[in-house]
């Protein structure tokens, strides 16, 4: 006996002199044509995005260097124009100690009658990354009049990430130019 005529019609459709199939595998049909993609297919795609990979790698690592230069920068910048500010405002000395071994400045504070200075907080990290270096360790300190000494080190310092060194230079009067 053989299967019934509409089988076949569901099977197939005709529409605009084009048949669609409608997915169902027939018996005695080659399976070969309906298989998926080949070990070479899968091999050329995982090659291309090998390379893609090795590309992107030192792009993006350059780049997020690039960032925390920049970045700690930035923080020791707005740092010491803060620091200063604080002494103008307040009407006594402060005083930053910037550390290179551990990427951290400490801000401190002589109120009088004090003769010494006291710690404003603890240590501040400058950057948090690792892969910057300041060079030398520097303790500057501000006036209330808003003149700035520097009692470790000189008012010029650099911030290095390994590739790129950015000079970092306080005036006696407090302004911060970058210079690359």
């Amino acid at each position: 006996m053989s299967p019934p005529q509409t089988h076949s019609r569901l099977n197939n459709m005709m529409f605009s002199n084009r048949t669609f199939s409608l997915g169902i595998i027939r018996p005695g049909k080659d399976l070969s044509a309906m298989a998926g993609i080949s070990l070479i297919e899968v091999l050329v795609a995982v090659g291309i995005a090998t390379l893609m990979t090795v590309i992107a790698i030192p792009v993006s690592t350059s780049a997020l260097r690039s960032y925390h230069l920049s970045s700690a920068v930035q923080r020791v910048s707005g740092a010491i124009q803060g620091a200063r500010y604080q002494a103008i405002k307040s009407g006594y000395h402060y005083r930053m100690a910037l550390n290179s071994a551990n990427a951290t400045y400490q801000l401190s504070s002589m109120v009088p009658p004090a003769t010494t200075f006291s710690n404003v907080g603890g240590p501040v990290y400058w950057s948090t990354s690792g892969d910057i270096t300041l060079s030398p360790s520097t303790t500057l300190e501000f006036y209330p009049g808003g003149k700035v000494t520097a009692t470790t080190g000189s008012l010029t310092f650099a911030l290095s990430n390994g590739t790129t060194t950015k000079t970092v230079t306080i005036s006696t009067v407090g302004n911060v130019s970058v210079t690359p």
